[in-house]
């Protein structure tokens, strides 16, 4: 039996999801369909496989806590296992992070044969049970000396997703862009193109290979970056030097074009990559009237919709094919089939550097989140929720004074050279230039509200002495 070496990267954004999936709060880590997020989905899919290890996710720097804070919910993965969370620095595409986690686990495992099982975190898959026999025939042929994609069976001539020509023996013969609709429709007719999953398997030894073979300088720069990696508990950080080092190339340019080695393994595996709302409307179960609703919403004479409200009651009359999306800053009204263009929307906040772009109204922290109510010149007021046991760093601020004020729990407060124990309805005065600190010592959350009054009121105004989770910034 195989050893299967789960690898799951999630370091995308997912912008087509646009207002609820942000930069800092990306799809992966979103419940879009129940209440487990695609990452959860993703790694209790892994966790099922027969003679699977414990799975290494590879993410960016800026989700790293909300990253390990939802593996730990999971009961598949209690806190004993031996997971691993491998850190980005810099983004640098597909390639260089399997190149990354091929090095990481090559050092932690001297068996060539091991077999790296590649999967992005933000897809669906209604059928495990065909996707176990998948994943087993895939590693048989990896062992083999192949370098296995998987390919899904389209259901329609799909325009949203790449394809892959397969030939005799399941070789490949051709990747594909995008085609036109025209050409989609060729593809299914033709019946041996399938839908580019993103899905890998290959073994340390043949990816190795091959690496050196057609992309020499991204596998050295990774080895290189592993090798001067820190460990920090769950985390081991790439060294970004040589990252920046590294060129950015997806895996499938880098390697999978390239490669006499690359074989399909295609299945119905009920499979969407939910990239966009459309994608994400048809894989939800609907009303007699073909509509989705998620969270408070009120329909008349409305039909194959999607509405969901996140914050406030969503009224919709007189709709037809047409997407609304309610978030606490931001609002998104579209017909369904042009969700994709969403992105172009982003691509607007990002040109203007909105922080829509990047954050929620609940921005989250490895020691809770903090909700920003209002912000008006000179003034911000915030909800901070501390989990229990957890505590912020000691940190200082040039040009805010703050007001503390607890509603729920208690809080220990460093204040200056004071230490303060603060009970329900009592508050505390932070002057600026003022040495601070915040925690939560009781067994259930800290909730308080903070008042922020001050020239400048931005989160870079944070100048830290000492942190527990490791942060300088």
């Amino acid at each position: 039996m195989a050893m299967i070496q789960p690898v799951i990267l999630a370091g995308g954004t997912g912008t087509r999801l646009w207002p609820l999936s942000r930069e800092i709060y990306p799809k992966q880590l979103l419940c879009l369909t129940d209440q487990t997020s695609l990452l959860q989905t993703t790694i209790k899919r892994v966790c099922g496989i027969e003679g699977a290890l414990s799975p290494i996710i590879v993410v960016g720097e800026a989700h790293r806590f909300i990253t390990k804070s939802q593996v730990d919910e999971l009961d598949e993965l209690g806190t004993g296992d031996d997971y691993s969370i491998l850190l980005e620095p810099i983004g640098r595409n597909t390639a260089p992070a399997i190149s990354g986690a091929v090095e990481y686990v090559g050092r932690l495992n001297s068996d060539q044969d091991v077999v790296m099982l590649v999967l992005p975190a933000d897809h669906l898959m209604s059928k495990n049970v065909a996707f176990n026999a998948a994943v087993a025939q895939a590693a048989e042929k990896a062992l083999q000396g192949y370098i296995v994609t998987f390919g899904i069976e389209p259901q329609k001539p799909e325009t949203g997703y790449g394809y892959i020509e397969k030939g005799e023996d399941g070789r490949v013969l051709s990747f594909k862009e995008k085609p036109e609709r025209s050409v989609a429709e060729q593809y299914l007719a033709a019946g041996n193109y399938f839908w580019n999953s993103g899905m890998f398997a290959f073994t340390l030894s043949t990816f190795r290979t091959e690496m050196e073979k057609h992309g020499p300088d991204i596998l050295s720069s990774m080895a290189e970056a592993v090798s001067a990696g820190t460990r920090d508990g769950r985390f081991y950080r790439f060294e970004v030097e040589h990252m920046e080092r590294c060129p950015s190339e997806s895996i499938d340019y880098a390697l999978m074009e390239k490669t006499d080695r690359a074989v399909v393994v295609s299945a119905d595996l009920g499979w969407s990559d939910i990239g966009s709302w459309q994608a994400l409307y048809e894989v939800l179960d609907k009303d007699e009237n073909g509509n989705v609703c998620q969270g408070d919403v009120l329909l008349e004479n409305t039909q194959n919709s999607l509405i969901r409200a996140e914050d406030l009651m969503v009224a919709a009359v007189g709709l037809e094919d047409m997407l609304v999306v309610e978030t606490s800053d931001a609002v998104l009204v579209a017909p369904l089939a042009q969700s994709q263009d969403v992105k172009k929307i982003v691509n607007k906040l990002k040109k203007e550097e909105r922080d829509e772009f990047k954050f929620h109204q609940t921005v989250y922290r490895p020691w809770g989140n903090y909700s920003v109510l209002a912000i008006q010149p000179r003034y911000q007021i915030k909800r901070i929720t501390v989990d229990p046991g957890q505590k912020l760093s000691l940190q200082m601020h040039h040009h805010r004074h703050e007001h503390w004020v607890v509603v729920k729990g208690a809080a220990l407060v460093t204040n200056g050279d004071k230490e303060l124990l603060l009970h329900e309805d009592q508050s505390t005065y932070i002057p600026a230039g003022n040495r601070h600190r915040l925690e939560n010592p009781g067994v259930i959350p800290l909730e308080l509200i903070e008042v922020q009054i001050g020239s400048y009121l931005g989160e870079d105004d944070i100048v830290r002495f000492e942190d527990i989770y490791g942060r300088n910034e």
